[in-house]
């Protein structure tokens, strides 16, 4: 896979595991079920929908999905009590909008344990997939927090 349609693939990888931890929060779908759903239904696959017919969900990189979702699901606790140490005085996770706060967490996954992935790229392409959700001035409050959360995370050592 070249650079560009790898890059593109995980795009769509990050974009997906935000809305299976989306779905885990308020169905609480068990993580092998939901991994299997998306699998089996989503990634890569014909959408199942009259408005979409014969139209295809954007290809991922499964592994690079399976890490993110499942790597928020085993550090949700530390995730949450970092992103809620950057939130300002007052402010709790749950004040956030849903799907902000899976954002928020898979942008801080990222920046804790892919230290492959540059940490530019990272915060971009959660502001990247905030925009799919909320206005520009949401994708200014993600790129701020995972922009806070990046100068713990990746601390030159």
């Amino acid at each position: 896979m070249n650079t560009t349609a790898r890059s593109a693939a995980r795009s769509t990888a990050r974009l997906a595991a935000v809305q299976a931890l989306y779905q885990q929060q308020m169905e609480k779908t068990p993580l092998p079920k939901l991994l299997n759903e998306f699998h089996q239904h989503r990634l890569g696959r014909e959408i199942d929908d009259e408005d979409h017919e014969g139209e295809v969900y954007t290809d991922a990189e499964v592994e690079f999905f399976d890490d993110i979702v499942r790597g928020v699901d085993a550090r949700r606790d530390e995730i949450d009590a970092i992103l809620t140490a950057k939130l300002a005085a007052g402010w709790t996770l749950m004040r956030l909008d849903k799907t902000m706060l899976q954002v928020l967490r898979g942008g801080a996954y990222e920046l804790l344990a892919r230290a492959d992935v540059p940490k530019a790229a990272a915060i971009s392409e959660y502001v990247d997939v905030a925009k799919a959700f909320f206005d520009d001035r949401e994708a200014k409050f993600v790129n701020g927090i995972l922009d806070a959360v990046a100068k713990d995370a990746r601390q030159v050592r």
